[in-house]
């Protein structure tokens, strides 16, 4: 299970801007991340920790998603059929 993560920009009252992120549960099939997709992403300076497949019509290009605890942020997504692949890594600090 994985929490994917969306936010906006909400202003309130006296024109003060925050970003408001919402979380949404979804069923998840984690996958490991081959040597090859992880030096691919590596030479184009991302770090690939995780992967996940989800049905497709639950991901609503979501930024960020959150697995045991653990904030992630989307770096590629790939659709295949009726599920769609995330690939993700780790966010340092306060994400």
């Amino acid at each position: 299970m994985i929490y994917l993560i969306s936010s906006q920009i909400i202003e309130d009252q006296y024109g003060n801007q925050r970003e408001v992120a919402t979380e949404r549960k979804v069923f998840a099939n984690e996958f490991t991340v081959t040597s090859n997709i992880f030096f691919n992403a590596d030479a184009g300076g991302l770090k690939p920790s995780k992967s996940f497949e989800i049905y497709s019509f639950e991901y609503r290009n979501e930024s960020k998603l959150k697995h045991n605890g653990v904030v992630y942020r989307i770096i590629h997504t790939e659709k295949r059929g009726d599920k769609t692949r995330i690939l993700c890594e780790r966010v340092i600090g306060n994400g």
